[in-house]
């Protein structure tokens, strides 16, 4: 199968490092991709919104399977002008990808399919506005309507913030504050058939004690030992399935991956946010620990054929990714700056650990920044202690000038996970004694 995956981000290359461990690829392209992913596909210049010049190339490299991986080139519809040059494409329509694209679309679907998610207000006004802050009170939750590269929401008890960010969007959404740990849960669906992934956690403040202002994300672990082991099923049942039928029944089907951001909260499970693509960190977590090759089940997916699929195999091993971010993010970052240590990480720490390009190009023999979040580095253990230990170890060999990272990822979860088992421990060596 020759694949052709959009994007250059770190989860792309997240894509595009499972996808060339697939046997069942022969030939692996990315556009516009990045340095990383140059080493694992061939390279090609591409405007990524540009509908038509996706499917072109595309054509021109008798791609099989194309795999949009952003979430703007999917609300811009490339992935209908691919299915549309008859090549099968994994990401769903324009409509279909308003899911992320539109809170507000995002509310009406889940009100028809009966979702469980936040109480909210869709406002235009000023006044509208002020309304809605007053109805929810603090701390105040506010989403720009439109796609924000995952920096639109904000959460604050300063009612002025929210009041600003509030009147600086076209059009918002304001909800109510769902308390609770945050749980992202990957969905392949055809339209019809949804099939799970391992659910993620990831951290979207930029400092550690989830302090900070949010960002795209800054790390992620999986899996989640303090979750329910029903979660997945009672999210299927209440969130996901009901999602896709609601817009299969509106005549715009969702073919290619649904992503719930949920709220395990006091009352029950609520939907934070559908997004329409792979999440990034998550993906870089949830990729190391599948076992199934990846062009299958996303070509499946693609054909509307995935009520045949063979059941998903997945590792017992924890995965763990840390982001290093160039200066200054998620403000305006600084840029080309030169990356050193990657080699040694290659050299010392794989295959257990290794780097995931995301805001990196090349400069003549160097390779530099080149964006905001700038490195994934993901590792796997046998726990979640020894995977993030194996992350770090690997951080502490990459020098990139005033770049930040969060030394927390994972932690909290490690240190339960790890106490639990050693209760476990104890009460099997009270048990054999008796």
């Amino acid at each position: 199968m020759k694949v052709l995956v959009i994007g250059g981000g770190a989860r792309e290359h997240a894509l595009c490092r499972s996808l060339s461990l697939d046997p069942d690829v022969t030939a692996l392209h990315c556009a516009p991709g990045n340095a990383g992913i140059a080493e694992v596909a061939e390279l090609h210049a591409v405007d990524a919104l540009d509908g038509a010049a996706v499917a072109a190339l595309a054509a021109r490299l008798d791609a099989e399977l194309v795999v949009v991986g952003p979430e703007a080139p999917l609300v811009a519809g490339v992935a209908d002008a691919v299915r549309d040059v008859g090549i099968p494409c994994f990401g769903p329509s324009k409509e279909a990808a308003e899911l992320e694209g539109s809170k507000a679309f995002a509310k009406d679907v889940m009100a028809a399919a009966g979702v469980p998610t936040a109480r909210s207000y869709v406002c235009t006004t000023p006044e509208e506005v002020d309304h809605a802050l007053d109805a929810f009170g603090t701390p105040y939750v506010v989403k720009d309507d439109g796609l924000a590269a995952g920096k639109g929401v904000v959460v604050t008890a300063d009612i002025e913030a929210a009041r600003a960010h509030a009147n600086a969007c076209d059009r918002v959404v304001i909800e109510e504050f769902l308390d609770g740990p945050e749980v992202s849960l990957f969905a392949i669906t055809d339209g019809t058939t949804v099939v799970p992934l391992q659910p993620a956690q990831d951290f979207k403040r930029a400092l550690d004690g989830d302090e900070g202002p949010n960002t795209g994300g800054m790390g992620a672990y999986s899996p989640l030992p303090w979750a329910d082991p029903k979660l997945v099923d009672e999210v299927m049942e209440t969130v996901l399935q009901p999602t896709v039928d609601e817009l299969r029944r509106r005549g715009t089907p969702f073919s290619g991956l649904l992503y719930a951001g949920l709220a395990i909260t006091s009352r029950g499970v609520r939907v934070i946010e559908f997004n329409a693509r792979f999440g990034d960190p998550e993906t870089q977590v949830v990729l190391a620990r599948l076992k199934t090759p990846l062009a299958g089940l996303l070509l499946a997916a693609a054909q509307g054929t995935l009520e045949l699929f063979p059941l998903l195999r997945w590792s017992d091993d924890a995965a763990v990714t840390v982001v290093v971010a160039s200066h200054n993010y998620p403000g305006t970052p600084r840029t080309g700056d030169p990356i050193d240590g990657l080699a040694d990480v290659v050299a010392k720490d794989a295959p257990a650990a290794y780097v995931l390009h995301a805001g990196t190009k090349r400069d003549g023999d160097a390779v530099v920044s080149a964006g905001g979040r700038v490195l994934s580095v993901t590792a796997t253990g046998t726990g979640l202690t020894q995977a993030r230990e194996r992350a770090y170890a690997a951080i502490a060999r990459i020098r990139l000038d005033g770049s930040q990272h969060r030394t927390d990822i994972a932690a909290k979860a490690a240190t339960e996970s790890a106490t639990e088992s050693a209760n476990e421990s104890a009460n099997e060596s009270v048990t054999e004694s008796s």
